[in-house]
């Protein structure tokens, strides 16, 4: 399995190796754990920005109709010619 070298500061260490302690794991299962949640929720909420952004097109002109202050401005429009 691949591995990874990750440095600490001295508090930092001293820090992990206490909640590890207190957890009754490893440090390096401490560590595995919070980078895998990390991952878990980076992947959920692209998953999220995904969905919203296929919600979104799929009903962009609903939300210009309710928001027209927001809708952004045709090319050129309001330059004096």
């Amino acid at each position: 399995m691949p591995a990874l070298n990750v440095e600490f500061s001295d508090r930092e260490l001293e820090d992990l190796r206490q909640i590890a302690k207190e957890r009754g794991t490893s440090m390096k299962a401490l560590v595995r754990e919070a980078a895998a949640a990390d991952i878990a929720r980076h992947r959920a909420l692209q998953e999220g920005a995904e969905a919203f952004r296929r919600f979104f097109a799929s009903h962009a002109d609903e939300f210009a109709a309710a928001f027209p202050d927001d809708e952004p401005r045709a090319r050129g429009a309001g330059r004096a010619a």
